[in-house]
């Protein structure tokens, strides 16, 4: 019996130990990642990103409480304006190079003709237009914050004289953003479409509109897969002065 040692059975079940221990360990860790995934999920759909969307409440829940204390800063400021319009003992001069400043800083409303310009999404199954281009990817179907800020840098170039967004006036410190789809602008989320009205010369704005090296880009994708573009002329429109702060917020560096 000594020369059972070498039998062709002992190296064989020798060889399958280790890949049975590997499969024990595979089982294992299997089974601590099923364990640690239901720990996570508690019970709840881990495809549902719930706390996305809390976020997206908590977003709309602030924008709708910033434009409410606009219209309080509005109200406030009007008051104090006229306040000060009564106490302030300038001169007509003073007065007008005031009222000045106050029209160029976007805090006055301001009226004249204007145009408007209107960016919409393309529809979500959009196909390709135009024979002979590539069907469009998720992202050729929305607007961008680029698209935005082409069409506002385009009618400042035309001379606008004031620029609304939304409902809301721009200043210099404004600042067209865009999360995903949609707009944060002051401190408020706006959804498409997307509507931006300017006060100033109408053939100088459309001009101005038509030579922009992005919007005639844009238009490319209006032309391929249905994005929204419209241009609406006015022969008198008001933009509002703006209500928001006009504080200055800016990084300061830590005393040691």
């Amino acid at each position: 019996m000594s020369n059972s040692a070498d039998s062709p059975d002992r190296p064989a079940r020798s060889r399958l130990r280790p890949v049975r221990l590997l499969t024990l360990v595979v089982f294992a860790l299997a089974g601590l990642l099923f364990w640690l995934s239901f720990d996570t999920a508690r019970g709840t759909n881990l495809r549902s990103d719930d706390s996305m969307l809390r976020l997206s409440d908590l977003i709309q829940e602030r924008s709708h409480k910033n434009g409410s204390q606009d219209e309080v800063n509005a109200t406030l400021r009007g008051e104090v304006d006229a306040l000060a319009q009564r106490d302030n003992g300038n001169s007509k001069a003073e007065e007008a190079k005031l009222k000045a400043l106050e029209k160029n800083a976007g805090t006055k409303p301001v009226k004249g003709q204007g145009v408007t310009v209107t960016l919409t999404d393309a529809p979500p199954n959009a196909t390709a237009k135009i024979p002979g281009i590539p069907e469009p990817q998720p992202n050729d179907l929305v607007i961008h914050q680029q698209d935005l800020q082409a069409v506002v840098n385009a009618l400042w170039q035309g001379g606008a004289k004031g620029i609304k967004v939304m409902d809301q006036r721009l200043i210099s410190t404004s600042a067209v953003r865009c999360v995903g789809n949609t707009l944060i602008l002051q401190g408020r989320v706006y959804s498409p479409p997307y509507k931006i009205t300017a006060v100033g010369n109408r053939e100088a704005l459309i001009n101005a509109l038509t030579a922009s090296p992005a919007i005639q880009n844009y238009l490319q994708y209006v032309n391929a897969y249905g994005l929204g573009w419209k241009v609406d002329q006015h022969e008198a429109v008001t933009l509002p002065g703006y209500s928001g702060t006009v504080d200055l917020h800016y990084a300061q560096p830590v005393k040691p």
